[in-house]
């Protein structure tokens, strides 16, 4: 059943811990106006859902759904990667994935399914179980499965709360029962609990710290997502790319691609 646009906008208001006062200086009209819209006392214009979906920093698949709640058609469109029009973003894509070689970088969605990956990735997946990498396969799954990476990985609790976190603040950006349902999922595996990790004294971030054929390895990571998307699927992607955290790590990639004859040495 779907729940009228005041509704809607009042929960994301919430969820954004924004008052209404706020929110109505911040989109230009007035606290009562905005109060009516709320209650359902008044229609708010196209304009003005996108305008208030746009200062709450609603998703844009959300925000077509403030669209229909008002009677209005979506004004954001959703294409398949593999469609002619996001060709142009898809050669950018994998552009990155390959100038980011020897290192391994990834391409997830909005539900942290692999969309992409360039031939590093290998060196992160080894091992794990082949239902896990069987597509749709789940970063987060691969990574906290113990059937997965989870075993190699030797800080898994400071790993581990690191994403069940990234998950949990999405969770809360988009209101989406699925990534929920993930969270619910993944905090579940076995492995150590999320505070039993704690950074190093000196560490100005989490490393992934991973053993690969007997030798630890430390990485960081960064990620990377489409600015000013007005197409949903470009707008749920992020590239997250992963970088040795010393000089040890980055010498023992750049020799193992070598040997394997993916990238000079």
């Amino acid at each position: 059943m779907q729940r009228p646009v005041g509704e809607l906008i009042r929960r994301w208001r919430e969820r954004r811990r924004i008052s209404q006062l706020d929110l109505a200086i911040s989109a230009e009209i007035s606290t009562r106006h905005l109060s009516f819209v709320e209650t359902g006392r008044a229609n708010p214009s196209r304009e003005m859902v996108l305008r208030l979906g746009e200062h709450l920093d609603v998703p844009l698949r959300e925000r077509n759904q403030l669209l229909l709640a008002a009677g209005y058609a979506p004004a954001y469109s959703e294409s398949r990667l593999d469609d002619p029009e996001l060709a142009i973003a898809r050669d950018a894509v994998r552009r990155v994935l390959a100038g980011h070689e020897p290192y391994p970088a990834v391409v997830v969605d909005r539900y942290w399914n692999l969309v992409d990956g360039n031939t590093s990735v290998g060196l992160l997946t080894e091992g794990v179980a082949p239902d896990l990498l069987a597509p749709p396969a789940n970063v987060l799954r691969l990574a906290l499965h113990p059937d997965g990476m989870a075993p190699r990985i030797r800080n898994l609790g400071e790993w581990r709360a690191d994403l069940l976190g990234r998950l949990r603040r999405q969770v809360e950006m988009t209101g989406d029962p699925e990534l929920d349902r993930l969270l619910d999922e993944v905090r579940e595996y076995p492995g150590d609990e999320p505070e039993a990790g704690f950074p190093r004294r000196g560490d100005i971030f989490v490393p992934l710290r991973l053993c690969h054929e007997g030798t630890e390895l430390s990485f960081f990571s960064t990620i990377a997502t489409f600015g000013t998307p007005v197409e949903i699927t470009l707008s749920e992607l992020a590239i997250e790319s992963f970088y040795p955290a010393d000089d040890a790590t980055g010498e023992y990639v750049r020799r193992l691609a070598a040997a394997r004859g993916t990238i000079g040495a």
